[in-house]
């Protein structure tokens, strides 16, 4: 993993060249940490390529000095002067080519390597991240630094080698252009330092723009992600023209940005292009004058002007590097970002354990926002083997305390004592991967057909044997293909095919019909005998069936014992009790049914 980091921040724009190499070379030596080797045969071939391309401006020169000319003159030239002329020019061809290859090849290799390293590490490092950070994340931002700042980071690493080569180029051919003419090649010469100049002078033009799309690029795909995960409410209150214009802003944002970066990009490859060319045509005159003056042959005069415009292509190798620079800075710095976040304490390392199936709670406070607390000094026990129903009104508390029994949210006071060993958890609003059944049953756990099978009747989940390929059955993005009813079971499967010692349900059923869920909560008795379930319950007949009910009230336990018990003895539970009976009676007279929108909310 990347541990070091660029002190100076490529957003900002640069104070003078000196502090541009500094962070370029910054970066690169950062990038290629663990991958010199790599590059290094891919600078090897640039190289390769940069010597053969001098050597084969020397043969153009006795090509015309020795094959042309006495051809023109003399009107024959020797076979042998012909072979050995032209076998050289074959000869640097095939090396040059071979430069190339090599060049390309491990070029390659270096970027894909390195982009592996940098997408392992920031998947590694958001792994790492406990529940609560995650809450505070887009999703949509995270994907970006996985994918497309990693792209961007590793940008500049493939014209590198190129670049690189160019210069060993540049210098060979500065000597070889002065020895032949020192008037024709100092002019020559003095062009590369002007292009090298122009380079530095859009890195530093051109930087911001980059560091802004890169950071508009995350925030459109925050927002894309967010509009398309809550696409069922956007189109319920009819808010598709705020998201679209929600959107278009961000859009706007990112392609004001880009569209500065092609401006200058177009501005500076202009006068990329120009520069030389003009130079070509001047060196070409002022050679015409050196050949009369017998200062130069044609010769000469030809291997000079093929050499500089084979410099030409090159030098737009090391603009392209320059160009992509602050890209890969704006990419860089955004990982670095995400990266060098420490890792926050899990909360679920903070719960106490031991050998029994039992929980105990004792005086645990939990604060979302730091004033107000949700639970505030919340005292319980459950016996090994116990089903308890956590029961409450609308922001009573009851998914913050089994949150919280989970490790899944931090307890500013007390303690939570849970079994040592396998815990799950069903969220009333179930996740479901893109896979078949069987790969969301089994998630990575070592379990055959056998055991996902007995996982899926215990959740009366026999609705996947009439699904058109059973196991194997591909259920869609988030389950788009099940019920909301299908997909709870589905869940709910999932955590029992690990035979947790406690099994947290977070209104799990809530999307299932009174004799289905009555059916479902008779086999986890049967089946998970030892174990201790607590769930979140809003529906009067599955409280019933409950072996104790925990009444929240305001964040606190209000009472605990039976169903019957607390009917008799609480005022404040029999109304709440009556207002689910209620509430019951209207969903049933309303006709929904297993997983339809109305019902599959559930209620908290």
């Amino acid at each position: 993993m990347i541990h070091m980091s660029v002190t100076a921040d490529p957003a900002a724009p640069a104070h003078g060249p000196l502090r541009t190499w500094r962070v370029a070379f910054g970066l690169i030596r950062q990038l290629l940490r663990g991958f010199n080797g790599l590059f290094a045969i891919a600078v090897a071939g640039a190289s390769v390529f940069a010597a053969c391309t001098v050597l084969s401006a020397e043969i153009v020169g006795q090509i015309t000095d020795r094959l042309i000319r006495p051809r023109f003159d003399d009107g024959d030239v020797g076979a042998g002067t012909v072979a050995l002329v032209l076998g050289a020019l074959i000869l640097v061809g095939i090396v040059r080519g071979a430069g190339v290859v090599v060049r390309r090849t491990w070029a390659g290799r270096t970027g894909w390597r390195i982009a592996e390293r940098l997408t392992a590490d920031v998947v590694d490092h958001v792994v790492a991240q406990p529940a609560p950070w995650h809450r505070r994340q887009s999703t949509g931002d995270l994907i970006t630094r996985a994918g497309v700042d990693t792209e961007a980071a590793t940008a500049v690493l493939q014209p590198l080698p190129f670049a690189s080569g160019v210069v060993t180029m540049l210098l060979l051919s500065s000597v070889w252009l002065v020895v032949t003419d020192p008037v024709l090649g100092i002019a020559a010469v003095l062009v590369f330092p002007a292009l090298l100049v122009i380079n530095v002078a859009y890195q530093r033009r051109v930087d911001r723009y980059f560091a802004a799309a890169q950071r508009e690029l995350g925030k459109l795909s925050s927002a894309v992600h967010e509009s398309f995960d809550g696409v069922h409410v956007v189109k319920a209150f009819g808010a598709e023209l705020r998201e679209t214009e929600r959107l278009a802003v961000i859009a706007s944002r990112l392609r004001e940005a880009r569209i500065q970066t092609v401006r200058l990009r177009s501005i500076f490859e202009a006068v990329l292009d120009g520069m030389p060319n003009i130079v070509n045509v001047g060196l070409l005159i002022g050679g015409a004058y050196r050949v009369r003056a017998g200062a130069l042959t044609v010769g000469d005069l030809a291997s000079f002007i093929y050499l500089f415009t084979l410099m030409v292509f090159p030098l737009r190798i090391i603009g392209y590097a320059f160009s992509e620079l602050p890209r890969s800075q704006a990419g860089w710095s955004r990982i670095r970002q995400l990266l060098d976040e420490p890792v926050e304490s899990d909360p679920a390392d903070r719960l106490h354990r031991w050998p029994t199936n039992a929980v105990d709670v004792r005086g645990v406070v939990v604060s979302h926002d730091g004033e107000r607390d949700v639970l505030r000094g919340v005292d319980a026990r459950v016996e090994s083997g116990r089903t308890v129903a956590v029961v409450g009104a609308t922001g009573s508390g009851k998914t913050t305390l089994v949150h919280a029994i989970a490790g899944l949210i931090e307890s500013s006071a007390g303690s939570i004592t849970v079994p040592d060993g396998t815990s799950a958890v069903v969220f009333q609003e179930p996740f479901l991967f893109a896979g078949s059944v069987r790969d969301n049953v089994a998630l990575g756990a070592a379990v055959d057909d056998t055991a996902v099978r007995a996982a899926l009747a215990t959740a009366e989940a026999s609705f996947v044997d009439e699904l058109p390929d059973g196991l194997d059955t591909v259920v869609g993005e988030r389950g788009v293909g099940l019920s909301g009813g299908q997909r709870q079971r589905i869940a709910l499967a999932r955590a029992l095919v690990r035979t947790p010692r406690l099994l947290l349900l977070d209104d799990t059923t809530s999307a299932l019909d009174p004799t289905t869920e009555a059916k479902v909560l008779a086999n986890l008795r049967a089946t998970l005998r030892d174990t201790t379930v607590i769930a979140v319950a809003s529906r009067p007949s599955t409280i019933a069936l409950a072996d104790e009910v925990l009444f929240l009230a305001d964040g606190v336990v209000a009472a605990h014992g039976t169903h019957d018990e607390l009917m008799a003895s609480s005022p404040d539970y029999a109304e709440l009790m009556q207002a689910f009976e209620h509430d019951r009676a209207e969903l049933d007279s309303s006709g929904s049914t297993d997983g339809a929108p109305l019902v599959e909310g559930g209620r908290s």
